[in-house]
């Protein structure tokens, strides 16, 4: 697996994080910085936790300062290689130089990245270090030591790539270790990204302020070289009385606009559904990820399962968005996962729906099953070969759907699409059909 750059590695690396079901606990997510910050945002954001950064500085043995004696951290957490110590001889007086260097490095890169922010508690949380690599892991190691020494309860060490001596190593200084890839032979972090620009203290300051804010960071879209997003932001929509959380984001060149369903349990947090608007933001195509209930209606389950109201709330959303400046006149496509799908089935149905295009990720067709005749919009039903059940529920769902519509099947993937490769193959099937069906124009080209 390559990483088109750390933004991608954040997004596909909170997908198996989530995997792991870390979203349930009390995280602190905390990066590495200069480069496993922008890994750690994507993390953060994507599993709605708080994002601080974690400082380390090595304490290099005089005069041969590749060779650690130490490390140091805030809150004043030392941390000694006492066999380091006695092989070098170093003097109390040496260590007391190169710690006090050291020591003021790292108070000055603190409030340079958090200006007036104090650190985030760790005691009793579970902390989540993130690097966007580990070659040797000894950085990755000190910064694990630190979190524990300063309150953490448990320490998840993650990062997209990693060498497997290192992993071997690591795990002895955490609680727990994921990595995405782990190749053999392993040469530099950097070949495992088509971009792996440096990442800079201004970077660092911006992200930190953003987490700060609860904003996001810019999608893919901006991570590639293309120009800016107009527009990435939380948004809120009043529906009736009630007031819905969504992210909206529209890339500066516009093929259409797609409006997410999630399905029951996820939220606009989700990142396997974000994973997929960020390839779909790098197609041009604009986003609007969106809850479907309020946090007190998710608690009545009878809310969560009630596809004509979670349509009309689709519905609803649609024409706000229809409004927005950024998004008058593109045409607008829905994708829906589990429930999701079937609300937005349901709503493509409506006589005065305008839908131009629909793709359902491992969705319940059958719970629309009532209206799908009336489905106008093309529509693409994906799912996995092993997901059997809801693959049968949407075998029955493709006649009424019509002519213009398919079925893909992921051979090999399970419901949630967790399998190497398999969310990748959902984003570039999605970002397809959206292309074709929500700006034919560019098919003549």
């Amino acid at each position: 697996m390559t990483f088109r750059d750390r933004v991608d590695a954040g997004r596909r690396l909170a997908v198996e994080l989530e995997r792991r079901h870390l979203e349930n606990e009390d995280i602190v997510v905390l990066g590495l910085p200069r480069g496993g910050v922008p890994v750690a945002f994507e993390v953060a954001h994507a599993l709605a936790k708080p994002l601080d950064i974690i400082m380390v500085r090595k304490l290099g043995v005089p005069f041969q300062p590749e060779f650690a004696m130490g490390a140091i951290g805030e809150g004043g957490v030392r941390i000694l290689n006492r066999e380091a110590l006695q092989l070098a001889q170093v003097t109390g007086t040496e260590f007391a130089a190169v710690e006090g260097r050291e020591r003021a490095e790292l108070e000055r890169r603190s409030r340079r990245y958090r200006g007036d922010r104090p650190p985030i508690a760790l005691v009793g949380r579970t902390a989540v270090v993130v690097d966007d690599g580990i070659a040797t892991g000894s950085t990755a190691r000190a910064a694990c030591q630190v979190a524990r020494a300063l309150g953490a309860a448990r320490v998840v060490m993650a990062a997209p790539v990693a060498s497997r001596s290192s992993l071997a190593e690591l795990a002895k200084s955490c609680d727990e270790v994921v990595c995405l890839e782990a190749p053999e032979p392993f040469y530099a972090v950097g070949e495992w990204y088509r971009d792996f620009s440096p990442t800079s203290d201004a970077e660092v300051e911006a992200l930190l302020q953003r987490a700060a804010r609860g904003l996001a960071a810019s999608p893919a879209v901006a991570s590639i070289g293309d120009d800016p997003p107009v527009r990435d932001e939380e948004v809120e929509i009043h529906v009736g009385t009630v007031r819905l959380a969504g992210h909206f984001t529209v890339p500066e060149v516009l093929r259409g606009m797609v409006v997410f369903a999630h399905g029951s349990g996820s939220s606009r947090h989700s990142p396997r559904n974000r994973f997929v608007a960020s390839t779909l933001n790098g197609a041009g195509l604009g986003t609007l990820l969106f809850d479907l209930l309020s946090p007190d209606e998710e608690i009545d389950r009878a809310q969560v399962f009630d596809i004509p109201l979670l349509a009309a709330r689709l519905t609803t959303v649609t024409k706000w968005l229809k409004a927005q400046p950024e998004s008058i006149g593109s045409k607008i496509g829905y994708f829906g996962a589990s429930t999701g799908a079937a609300a937005a089935l349901w709503a493509a149905a409506q006589p005065s729906a305008n839908v131009g295009a629909i793709v359902s990720r491992g969705g319940r067709p059958d719970l629309a099953f009532p209206v799908l005749a009336q489905v106008r919009a093309p529509t693409l039903l994906i799912v996995g070969g092993q997901d059997e059940e809801v693959l049968t529920l949407n075998q029955k769902a493709l006649g009424p759907l019509g002519r213009e519509s398919r079925l893909t099947v992921i051979p090999g993937a399970t419901h949630l699409f967790e399998e190497p490769g398999a969310l990748e193959e959902v984003a570039s099937l999605a970002s397809e059909w959206f292309l074709r069906h929500l700006a034919p124009a560019l098919q003549q080209q």
